[in-house]
């Protein structure tokens, strides 16, 4: 029996909007799209997703890989506030589900000044009963450690709980942990999986 939802904060609880933030701050496509190549599309990124780089080590990193654009990679990300936006339901879903009786965690690869920079569109972590952040605990998302640890923090059982996640990868991971698991696409599509899987 599913007791416990945990949701994935990243394009689920909220909303990345990576090219319409640099298009804000002036960036023509060409540009973002050379950006990209340099940092968003890096492994590089899970350097600092597990807490082991600052900002500032993680730029330097990406200028070693466009050093022409070392001026447009240091204005792309000295200030990542609006980067991440709210998604309007995540506080009436999270508060519907806890009405029901169900334990609402959540499980993210969120670094630690996308935490804090864009901290306006977390405002629904309070009405959650907890989670894990992969910056605080230097291990991300699909290690099992990650899954691992919310588990053992919470004292939950992994065939009670739901993942909720945009990556596929990361739903495979906990699915081999013992979760039940679901690929995020829209709030309707997965409130139609936890009916189907017997979740008021």
């Amino acid at each position: 029996m599913i007791r416990n939802i945990v949701f994935d904060i990243g394009n689920v609880l909220t909303d990345f909007r990576w090219e319409g933030f640099l298009q804000d701050k002036g960036f023509d496509k060409a540009m973002i799209k050379r950006i990209a190549k340099a940092s968003l599309l890096s492994p590089l990124w899970n350097e600092i997703d597990r807490g082991v780089w600052d900002e500032e080590q993680l730029i330097k990193e990406f200028v070693k890989m466009d050093p022409e654009i070392e001026k447009e990679l240091y204005l792309a990300f000295e200030n990542i506030t609006g980067m991440v936006t709210k998604r309007e339901y995540a506080i009436p879903w999270v508060r519907e589900l806890k009405a029901k009786g169900y334990g609402v965690y959540y499980l993210s690869n969120f670094s630690d000044k996308a935490y804090t920079e864009c901290s306006d569109a977390l405002d629904f972590l309070p009405y959650m009963d907890g989670g894990i952040l992969s910056y605080r605990e230097r291990v991300i998302k699909p290690d099992e450690k990650i899954y691992k640890l919310l588990l053992a923090h919470y004292n939950l059982e992994a065939e009670e709980c739901v993942f909720i996640d945009d990556l596929p990868k990361n739903v495979e991971a906990a699915v081999q942990m013992g979760f039940a698991g679901i690929v995020f696409h829209t709030k309707e599509q997965v409130q139609a999986a936890l009916a189907a899987m017997g979740c008021v």
